[in-house]
């Protein structure tokens, strides 16, 4: 579905990515986790072409996104929703307009059909009752999810998620891992996670592939994942308090964590 071969990157004179080869199988949720700072969200860029790489090629099925432009770049690009870190809502139009708005400027929907698309979305994410409220009298949780309503509106073959859980309480966190599983199961969509939050990657992914120095260090299915014998793959998952067994430890006591 989506291929990276031997993607490389240079931003501000040093290597972001140095030689990424990866595929994406049409259905699963690949999460990436790393540290900050080791390429996560560049790699995302590069999947629809908001970077281009300065070594190797990005494949969206037989479309060679790397070297897409103009009108070819934009059909590919509509096969895609992004859900941004920060939600990115317009703050001027209510939570219902925002998510009309690629409706509005893509296609040529009368009114009466994209308010029921709009309707048909927000109900998807638990937002049906806030079409006519603003970004700003609603929580972050709740912007992250609006935001989500966005980004599927287009009923679009894969969605890519930038950090959907970050600055969130764990809470509204688990709410957002439900919405990704959910629209995976529901919709058949391929969905890629960039994420620094392993807890939700174990609970959402297919497969889990880490980032570390431009390069990826592991690849596996989360119980793979957690087995691994990595140094810096062990250091990442002892940080989130996460053993080899599987277990989350908090304060010296024991929580066992079921996916």
């Amino acid at each position: 579905m989506i291929r990276l071969e031997g993607v490389r990157k240079w931003l501000g004179g040093r290597v972001v990515l140095n030689g990424i080869d990866l595929q994406v199988e049409r259905g699963e949720t690949l999460c990436v986790v790393g540290p900050s700072g080791t390429g996560k969200s560049v790699m995302l860029k590069h999947i629809v072409r908001l970077l281009t790489p300065d070594e190797g090629r990005v494949y969206v099925g037989d479309e060679l996104v790397s070297q897409a432009a103009g009108a070819r770049l934009e059909k590919i690009r509509e096969r895609f929703g992004v859900l941004f870190q920060s939600g990115a809502l317009l703050e001027w139009l209510t939570v219902g307009d925002n998510v009309a708005l690629p409706l509005r400027e893509k296609t040529r929907l009368d009114e009466e059909k994209i308010q029921a698309r709009v309707r048909e979305k927000l109900d998807l994410v638990g937002l049906a009752d806030a079409a006519t409220r603003f970004p700003a009298e609603i929580s972050g949780g709740m912007r992250k999810r609006a935001g989500l309503a966005r980004a599927i509106v287009r009923d679009p073959e894969i969605i890519l998620y930038d950090e959907p859980t970050s600055g969130l309480d764990p809470v509204s966190a688990r709410t957002i891992d439900r919405l990704i599983d959910d629209l995976r199961a529901r919709l058949g969509v391929t969905s890629v996670v960039v994420t620094h939050d392993l807890h939700s990657a174990l609970s959402i992914g297919s497969r889990i592939a880490m980032l570390a120095e431009g390069r990826i260090v592991e690849l596996g299915t989360p119980e793979q994942f957690i087995a691994s014998r990595h140094e810096e793959v062990r250091q990442f998952l002892e940080s989130q308090f996460i053993t080899r067994r599987g277990e989350w430890e908090r304060s010296g006591s024991h929580e066992t964590g079921q996916r």
